[in-house]
């Protein structure tokens, strides 16, 4: 049974917004002062995700414990309408993963930060783990994979006097 009359619910419900959130804020805020530049929301990716980094071709999500059903104590199923948050939750795991499936197709590096891990106890090893994560993730892309040389045998230098003269 809700304690809120329908009205008051649904009122509630309408002020939940899905971008611009606390936990997404905070994570913003850490990478532009960390040098990292972004897009937010970009509209032309599958699934439209939070934070954009064209330059690392990375797409974060800021995910909220509660609507993405994440396994740990802040995850707890209403006690009111449990068939219906059940069936909404597995189908938000299920887009997730399809949504994360196709960036990963396109060639984009997908990252979950979840809601639980910006509490003040744990969010600085968070933050700096998403910039050393992002950082691997440049580097991995951008250095220069150089295939092997085959050995020509005894090839003197350049600088070497030739010893046929």
């Amino acid at each position: 049974m809700d304690k809120f009359s329908p009205q008051k619910r649904s009122k509630i419900m309408a002020a939940i917004r899905s971008g611009g959130t606390r936990p997404e804020v905070v994570v913003r805020h850490y990478l532009w002062h960390q040098g990292f530049r972004y897009r937010v929301n970009h509209r032309r990716l599958p699934g439209h995700p939070d934070i954009v980094l064209r330059k690392y071709r990375a797409c974060i999500f800021v995910n909220g414990c509660f609507w993405h059903g994440h396994d740990c104590g802040a995850f707890r199923l209403p006690k009111t309408h449990v068939a219906f948050w059940q069936n909404k939750i597995t189908r938000n795991r299920q887009r997730d993963k399809e949504v994360q499936r196709q960036l990963a197709a396109m060639g984009w590096h997908c990252i979950t930060v979840w809601e639980c891990q910006l509490a003040k106890a744990v969010r600085a090893q968070t933050l700096s783990s998403l910039a050393f994560t992002l950082n691997r993730l440049y580097l991995a892309d951008h250095t220069a994979h150089y295939a092997p040389l085959e050995e020509e045998g005894n090839v003197g230098m350049a600088a070497e006097p030739d010893p046929h003269r």
